[in-house]
């Protein structure tokens, strides 16, 4: 069958060190649609001794989606399928967060559901924004992000560019929980599992954007409120996926994994309060 392969899209700092810690052993193939930071994230590896193997991806296109799924399966056997990839509020506009980070999970989910192997397994990175429910989404809303077919999502009448680039963010990421849920029943149907996890503020470059832009100063009061006092690593968030991707969660799928720090369990307490 050739070589167990593992599926790491999007090479930020969270996605290099999930490949790093799920590389030995087995073929990486690395995606991401920055090219340069593709090439210069697959030499580094390859010089710490990882098989890796690249592929450019425009996760809201659903043939780049498909071509990536297809050469994954050319590779070997696909064990295990990361996604990374995401924009946030002070990287991009509205209607780019929710082609990349709605529609793009959407497109993952579905066209990796064609090739992980039994046994296989799957995580999506979301963000503890998908558990703060702003803004509130109506069990009908819901249901419609769980089930619309991914080519229709972006024509919910709900999903506007005037929530504005973080309101597209909250429901976008509110939105891959409840698709990952759904997503659950294919991927069974192949015998593999998938699920999301939801970190909280991480010291990767996205986040150190986030903390200089205009939230930074809500981002800081949320760290001093919540039970860990401290930024997240990378590392947290490759340990937490090791996990899901592992034996030791054979018994696990449809659900996410909150990875906060304690922020959410803050706001939720009354600790925290965040502004309008």
């Amino acid at each position: 069958m050739g070589a167990n392969v593992v599926v790491v899209i999007g090479v930020g700092g969270m996605g290099q060190a999930i490949a790093r810690r799920q590389g030995p052993g087995r073929r990486v193939l690395l995606a991401d649609f920055n090219e340069d930071l593709l090439n210069g994230t697959a030499e580094t590896l390859r010089g710490e001794g990882h098989d890796v193997v690249t592929r450019p991806v425009d996760v809201s296109s659903r043939a780049s989606v498909a071509a990536l799924a297809d050469a994954a399966a050319e590779l070997g056997s696909v064990t295990e399928v990361v996604h990374t990839a995401g924009l946030s509020p002070v990287q991009a506009p509205a209607l780019a967060i929710l082609n990349v980070d709605l529609l793009g999970v959407a497109l993952v989910l579905e066209e990796f559901a064609r090739v992980i192997a039994p046994g296989g397994a799957g995580v999506v990175i979301s963000s503890m924004a998908g558990h703060m429910a702003a803004p509130v989404l109506d069990a009908a809303q819901e249901q419609a992000l769980a089930h619309t077919p991914a080519d229709e999502l972006l024509q919910l009448p709900f999903l506007t560019a005037e929530a504005g680039s973080a309101g597209s963010y909250g429901v976008s990421k509110r939105a891959n929980h409840l698709r990952v849920q759904a997503a659950s029943v294919p991927w069974g149907e192949r015998g593999a599992r998938i699920n999301s996890v939801s970190p909280g503020i991480i010291s990767t470059p996205m986040g150190q954007q986030e903390l200089e832009g205009e939230s930074g100063k809500g981002m800081r009061a949320m760290i001093e409120a919540s039970a860990a006092r401290r930024v997240g690593t990378p590392g947290d968030i490759a340990e937490a996926v090791a996990f899901l991707l592992g034996p030791a969660s054979t018994f696990i799928t449809g659900t996410d994994l909150l990875v906060d720090g304690g922020v959410v369990a803050a706001l939720r307490s009354g600790r925290l309060k965040l502004s309008a």
